[in-house]
């Protein structure tokens, strides 16, 4: 009987894991980062650092360099519209 229920909980443990992965923080694709670059460029950012979707719903850009020299993370929803930003 021990036996059975350790199997299923490791069973269960696993089939946790895509769901686990698909909630994981991610890289943009291409596309999203050709889009995300297109924003931040019309934005007057010049250059930025990693780009990654974060699992509460955003896009998270780290030190975006902005016109006037000064570095910003910024957020970007799903539409890719800045909804957030701190000055460095």
């Amino acid at each position: 009987m021990q036996k059975i229920l350790r199997l299923a909980a490791i069973a269960g443990a696993f089939a946790a894991l895509p769901l686990t992965a698909a909630l994981a923080d991610r890289d943009p694709s291409p596309e999203e980062r050709q889009i995300i670059a297109d924003v931040l460029q019309s934005q007057g950012f010049t250059a930025w650092g990693d780009i990654e979707w974060d699992d509460d719903g955003y896009w998270e850009v780290d030190e975006a360099q902005a016109p006037d020299g000064s570095t910003e993370d910024l957020q970007l929803d799903q539409a890719f519209m800045i909804t957030s930003s701190d000055r460095d």
